[in-house]
């Protein structure tokens, strides 16, 4: 799922009850991110939850490294935030990760204004750390 139809989605629902529940589908509906992988590399540290991201590259471009995502949590919610993050980020070139403006798909959602601080200091750490390994992604690439 693409964020602009997870944009869609949220404008169709009345109330951030309705919203909670959607994002918690989405998490749901991510693939299962094996035991192994949750290692101090992948876990993304500021997260009141456990998180891990993993980033994997594919350099089709050369200098422009392909970046897709996997990642998990064991809250539920932050499985949802990992799953809208990776619908703005994954399988995008890293410089398009570097430029795309988080802040404001998140503003469009609304999830400021209703997570929780803890919850969304996360969100800002998970935004770091993909950003981060775009910026790695593109050294590597040079």
């Amino acid at each position: 799922m693409d964020i602009d139809q997870i944009l869609d989605d949220f404008e169709l629902l009345d109330d951030w009850e309705d919203r909670y529940r959607y994002v918690i589908e989405l998490g749901k509906a991510l693939p299962d991110f094996p035991e192994t992988l949750k290692t101090s590399d992948t876990k993304v540290e500021g997260c009141v939850s456990q998180v891990w991201l993993k980033s994997d590259r594919d350099s089709p471009d050369g200098d422009n490294p392909l970046l897709t995502f996997s990642g998990d949590s064991d809250a539920l919610i932050v499985r949802g935030l990992i799953a809208i993050l990776f619908a703005v980020y994954s399988g995008r070139p890293a410089r398009d990760i570097l430029e795309t403006d988080a802040e404001a798909i998140l503003k469009k959602l609304g999830l400021e204004d209703h997570l929780t601080k803890q919850r969304s200091n996360g969100l800002h750490a998970m935004v770091g750390r993909i950003r981060s390994d775009a910026r790695l992604a593109l050294r590597a690439a040079a």
